[in-house]
Protein backbone atom coordinates (compact mmCIF):
# COMPACT_ATOMS: atom_id res chain seq x y z
CA UNK A 1 0.00 0.00 0.00
CA UNK A 2 3.04 2.24 -0.94
CA UNK A 3 0.51 4.68 -2.98
CA UNK A 4 -1.83 5.46 0.31
CA UNK A 5 1.70 6.33 2.41
CA UNK A 6 2.06 10.37 3.85
CA UNK A 7 5.61 10.03 2.20
CA UNK A 8 3.76 10.11 -1.23
CA UNK A 9 1.28 11.73 -1.39
CA UNK A 10 1.85 14.85 0.63
CA UNK A 11 5.51 17.64 0.56
CA UNK A 12 5.23 17.99 4.76
CA UNK A 13 6.98 21.41 4.54
CA UNK A 14 3.84 23.22 2.58
CA UNK A 15 1.51 22.50 6.21
CA UNK A 16 1.27 23.61 9.32
CA UNK A 17 0.26 20.20 10.62
CA UNK A 18 4.17 18.53 9.67
CA UNK A 19 4.77 17.82 13.30
CA UNK A 20 1.37 15.59 13.56
CA UNK A 21 2.32 13.90 10.17
CA UNK A 22 5.59 13.25 9.86
CA UNK A 23 5.77 10.62 12.75
CA UNK A 24 3.07 8.61 10.93
CA UNK A 25 2.79 6.04 8.27
CA UNK A 26 -0.54 7.03 6.45
CA UNK A 27 -2.30 10.35 6.40
CA UNK A 28 -5.48 9.06 8.01
CA UNK A 29 -4.07 8.08 11.39
CA UNK A 30 -3.95 11.85 12.30
CA UNK A 31 -7.22 12.09 11.89
CA UNK A 32 -8.42 11.18 15.65
CA UNK A 33 -5.62 13.83 16.30
CA UNK A 34 -5.95 16.92 15.05
CA UNK A 35 -8.54 18.61 17.74
CA UNK A 36 -5.58 18.50 20.09
CA UNK A 37 -3.11 19.30 17.80
CA UNK A 38 -4.54 21.79 16.81
CA UNK A 39 -5.11 23.69 20.38
CA UNK A 40 -1.27 22.84 21.01
CA UNK A 41 -0.14 24.49 17.95
CA UNK A 42 -2.56 27.42 18.17
CA UNK A 43 -1.03 28.04 22.06
CA UNK A 44 2.47 28.61 20.15
CA UNK A 45 1.51 30.55 17.34
CA UNK A 46 3.26 34.32 16.94
CA UNK A 47 1.23 36.65 17.95
CA UNK A 48 2.04 39.41 15.82
CA UNK A 49 1.01 37.06 12.90
CA UNK A 50 -2.41 34.92 14.49
CA UNK A 51 -4.91 36.53 16.65
CA UNK A 52 -7.10 34.28 19.12
CA UNK A 53 -10.63 35.30 18.11
CA UNK A 54 -12.68 32.75 19.77
CA UNK A 55 -12.77 29.51 21.40
CA UNK A 56 -9.72 27.69 20.23
CA UNK A 57 -9.50 29.91 17.11
CA UNK A 58 -6.51 31.14 15.67
CA UNK A 59 -6.82 33.90 12.53
CA UNK A 60 -3.94 35.33 10.90
CA UNK A 61 -4.12 39.13 10.45
CA UNK A 62 -3.55 38.48 6.63
CA UNK A 63 -6.68 36.02 6.34
CA UNK A 64 -10.01 37.35 4.56
CA UNK A 65 -12.39 36.06 6.57
CA UNK A 66 -16.02 36.91 5.42
CA UNK A 67 -18.71 38.41 8.26
CA UNK A 68 -21.35 35.87 7.08
CA UNK A 69 -18.72 32.73 7.48
CA UNK A 70 -18.69 30.80 10.73
CA UNK A 71 -16.20 29.29 12.07
CA UNK A 72 -16.39 26.77 15.24
CA UNK A 73 -13.19 25.73 17.18
CA UNK A 74 -10.52 24.04 17.16
CA UNK A 75 -9.40 25.59 13.94
CA UNK A 76 -6.53 27.59 12.68
CA UNK A 77 -6.70 30.09 9.37
CA UNK A 78 -3.58 30.25 7.58
CA UNK A 79 -2.06 33.79 6.62
CA UNK A 80 -3.96 34.98 3.65
CA UNK A 81 -6.24 32.38 2.88
CA UNK A 82 -9.60 33.44 2.26
CA UNK A 83 -13.14 32.35 3.65
CA UNK A 84 -15.90 33.20 1.56
CA UNK A 85 -19.46 34.38 1.63
CA UNK A 86 -21.42 31.41 3.95
CA UNK A 87 -18.82 28.90 4.77
CA UNK A 88 -18.86 26.76 7.40
CA UNK A 89 -16.05 25.35 9.74
CA UNK A 90 -17.11 22.81 12.22
CA UNK A 91 -14.21 22.49 13.95
CA UNK A 92 -10.97 21.05 14.20
CA UNK A 93 -9.59 22.57 10.98
CA UNK A 94 -6.79 23.21 9.70
CA UNK A 95 -6.37 25.72 6.57
CA UNK A 96 -3.32 26.22 5.29
CA UNK A 97 -1.68 29.53 3.85
CA UNK A 98 -3.39 31.22 0.67
CA UNK A 99 -5.86 28.58 1.02
CA UNK A 100 -9.65 29.33 -0.36
CA UNK A 101 -12.75 28.34 1.17
CA UNK A 102 -15.71 28.80 -0.93
CA UNK A 103 -19.24 30.09 -0.35
CA UNK A 104 -21.62 27.82 0.96
CA UNK A 105 -18.13 24.97 1.99
CA UNK A 106 -18.43 22.90 4.50
CA UNK A 107 -15.67 21.66 6.14
CA UNK A 108 -15.31 19.50 9.04
CA UNK A 109 -11.77 17.45 10.66
CA UNK A 110 -9.65 18.32 8.18
CA UNK A 111 -6.35 19.09 7.56
CA UNK A 112 -5.96 21.54 4.15
CA UNK A 113 -2.59 22.48 2.98
CA UNK A 114 -1.32 25.47 1.40
CA UNK A 115 -2.81 26.80 -1.97
CA UNK A 116 -6.03 24.55 -1.28
CA UNK A 117 -9.12 25.38 -3.04
CA UNK A 118 -12.30 24.27 -2.12
CA UNK A 119 -14.16 26.98 -3.56
CA UNK A 120 -17.97 26.24 -4.05
CA UNK A 121 -20.54 24.48 -2.38
CA UNK A 122 -18.13 21.46 -1.37
CA UNK A 123 -17.90 18.93 1.48
CA UNK A 124 -14.47 18.04 3.51
CA UNK A 125 -15.43 16.06 6.06
CA UNK A 126 -12.57 13.61 8.21
CA UNK A 127 -10.44 14.50 5.31
CA UNK A 128 -6.92 15.54 4.09
CA UNK A 129 -6.46 17.84 0.99
CA UNK A 130 -2.55 18.61 -0.19
CA UNK A 131 -0.73 21.26 -1.62
CA UNK A 132 -2.65 22.66 -4.19
CA UNK A 133 -5.38 20.12 -4.39
CA UNK A 134 -8.60 21.79 -5.79
CA UNK A 135 -12.18 20.89 -5.96
CA UNK A 136 -14.39 21.53 -8.34
CA UNK A 137 -17.94 23.09 -7.79
CA UNK A 138 -20.27 20.75 -6.38
CA UNK A 139 -17.71 17.74 -4.98
CA UNK A 140 -17.25 16.50 -1.99
CA UNK A 141 -16.26 13.88 -0.08
CA UNK A 142 -18.09 11.23 2.24
CA UNK A 143 -16.95 10.54 5.36
CA UNK A 144 -19.44 7.61 6.78
CA UNK A 145 -20.54 4.50 4.83
CA UNK A 146 -24.10 3.85 3.99
CA UNK A 147 -24.20 0.79 6.15
CA UNK A 148 -22.10 2.61 8.76
CA UNK A 149 -19.14 0.30 9.37
CA UNK A 150 -15.63 0.81 9.34
CA UNK A 151 -14.03 2.05 6.37
CA UNK A 152 -11.55 0.19 4.91
CA UNK A 153 -9.23 1.04 2.53
CA UNK A 154 -8.54 -1.42 -0.83
CA UNK A 155 -5.98 -0.94 -3.37
CA UNK A 156 -7.09 -3.80 -5.79
CA UNK A 157 -6.77 -7.16 -3.75
CA UNK A 158 -4.87 -5.41 -0.73
CA UNK A 159 -6.61 -3.98 1.73
CA UNK A 160 -5.93 -2.04 5.31
CA UNK A 161 -8.89 -1.63 7.89
CA UNK A 162 -8.42 1.65 9.34
CA UNK A 163 -10.62 1.23 12.52
CA UNK A 164 -12.01 4.64 11.71
CA UNK A 165 -16.21 5.03 11.46
CA UNK A 166 -15.73 8.48 9.53
CA UNK A 167 -13.15 8.42 6.59
CA UNK A 168 -13.80 11.25 4.22
CA UNK A 169 -10.69 11.07 1.14
CA UNK A 170 -6.99 11.50 1.36
CA UNK A 171 -6.19 13.49 -1.56
CA UNK A 172 -2.37 14.06 -2.55
CA UNK A 173 -0.33 17.30 -3.28
CA UNK A 174 -1.73 19.20 -7.32
CA UNK A 175 -5.06 16.55 -7.13
CA UNK A 176 -7.92 17.95 -9.37
CA UNK A 177 -11.57 16.78 -8.41
CA UNK A 178 -13.83 17.50 -11.19
CA UNK A 179 -17.28 19.06 -10.68
CA UNK A 180 -19.78 17.30 -9.09
CA UNK A 181 -17.47 14.57 -8.06
CA UNK A 182 -17.95 12.01 -5.16
CA UNK A 183 -15.09 10.90 -3.27
CA UNK A 184 -16.38 7.86 -1.62
CA UNK A 185 -15.07 6.71 2.63
CA UNK A 186 -11.83 5.37 2.39
CA UNK A 187 -11.07 6.69 -1.00
CA UNK A 188 -7.10 7.98 -1.54
CA UNK A 189 -6.25 9.81 -4.80
CA UNK A 190 -2.52 9.97 -5.57
CA UNK A 191 -0.41 13.28 -6.27
CA UNK A 192 -1.53 15.02 -9.49
CA UNK A 193 -3.90 13.27 -10.56
CA UNK A 194 -7.15 14.42 -12.40
CA UNK A 195 -10.50 12.80 -11.25
CA UNK A 196 -13.39 13.71 -14.00
CA UNK A 197 -16.58 15.50 -13.69
CA UNK A 198 -18.89 13.28 -11.61
CA UNK A 199 -17.21 10.67 -10.91
CA UNK A 200 -17.42 8.13 -7.96
CA UNK A 201 -14.25 7.20 -6.88
CA UNK A 202 -13.98 4.59 -4.50
CA UNK A 203 -10.31 3.32 -3.15
CA UNK A 204 -6.81 4.10 -4.22
CA UNK A 205 -6.36 5.97 -7.21
CA UNK A 206 -2.68 6.51 -8.47
CA UNK A 207 -0.77 8.79 -8.38
CA UNK A 208 -0.03 10.82 -11.90
CA UNK A 209 -3.13 9.41 -13.26
CA UNK A 210 -6.84 10.31 -14.94
CA UNK A 211 -9.66 8.62 -13.49
CA UNK A 212 -12.43 8.81 -15.97
CA UNK A 213 -14.16 6.20 -14.50
CA UNK A 214 -13.90 2.71 -12.29
CA UNK A 215 -12.91 0.91 -15.60
CA UNK A 216 -10.62 3.45 -17.29
CA UNK A 217 -7.73 5.15 -15.58
CA UNK A 218 -4.58 5.94 -17.23
CA UNK A 219 -1.43 7.28 -16.54
CA UNK A 220 -0.89 10.67 -17.56
CA UNK A 221 2.68 9.76 -19.34
CA UNK A 222 0.35 7.82 -21.90
CA UNK A 223 -2.28 9.80 -22.22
Amino acid sequence: MENCKIKNLYNLEETMAKPLLENLTYPWEALPKISEFIIKLGNKLDKNIYELKGENIWIAKSANVYQTAYIKGPAIIGENAEIRHCAFIRGNAIIGDNTVVGNSTELKNVILFNNVQVPHYNYVGDSILGYKAHMGAGSITSNVKSDKKLVIVKDGNKKIETGLKKFGSMIGDNVEVGCGSILNPGSVIGKNTNIYPLSSVRGVVPANSIYKNKNEIVDKKCN
